[in-house]
């Protein structure tokens, strides 16, 4: 079984029979998501393997993050374990991009998407390492370490400091949150 993709557009026409999974952080969900979609964070999605397979046995899981590069290493997870699943082309940023709204609950709480969460720690810690540097010199190696893991990260398509940033509490979703997504799920699979 290969994990598929769904352009944004035909997402968008099929939205009423797909269940959709964001696998996000909880932040970056409430931030900005398609209508419907069910939170359910990448570093979670073990914990959510059984339901989510009875979920795909009632209907076709499209799975969505901010680029589409965290959605399809899900997929690839959920196929692993035998759950079909696809995941959607250029993520939420295409799907706004393509003039498809994502729903902002008025209590959102304002937390950056991963990627700028990366950017900053990433760009920050070179700085520091620079700025120190100016008086110690083994200091500049933390510059050098992090830019060697920005280049890693682009060559392997992972991120580890993606990994460590999502533990933060901001990323985490409350356990109310997360138990009751499964719990939405598993009576109805939509």
């Amino acid at each position: 079984m290969t994990p598929t993709s769904l352009a944004p557009d035909q997402a968008h026409t099929r939205l009423h029979e797909l269940t959709v999974i964001d696998v996000r952080t909880p932040g970056e969900y409430a931030s900005g998501h398609i209508e419907g979609a069910h939170n359910i964070p990448l570093d979670h999605l073990d914990a959510a393997l059984p339901v989510l397979k009875s979920a795909a046995e009632r209907g076709e899981l499209v799975v969505v993050c901010a680029s589409g590069a965290r959605s399809a290493e899900a997929c690839d997870t959920l196929t692993a374990h035998g759950i079909p699943a696809a995941t959607l082309t250029g993520g939420t940023t295409a799907w706004s991009r393509h003039g498809h709204d994502l729903h902002r609950p008025a209590d959102a709480r304002g937390v950056w998407p991963m990627d700028r969460q990366v950017r900053f720690v990433a760009g920050s810690l070179i700085l520091a390492g620079l700025a120190v540097g100016q008086r110690r010199a083994s200091a500049r190696w933390l510059s050098v370490g992090v830019a060697g893991g920005l280049v890693y990260s682009a060559v392997s398509g992972s991120c580890a400091m993606a990994r460590v940033l999502a533990k933060l509490p901001l990323n985490q979703p409350r356990a109310t949150d997360f138990d009751d997504t499964l719990a939405v799920l598993a009576a109805t699979g939509q």
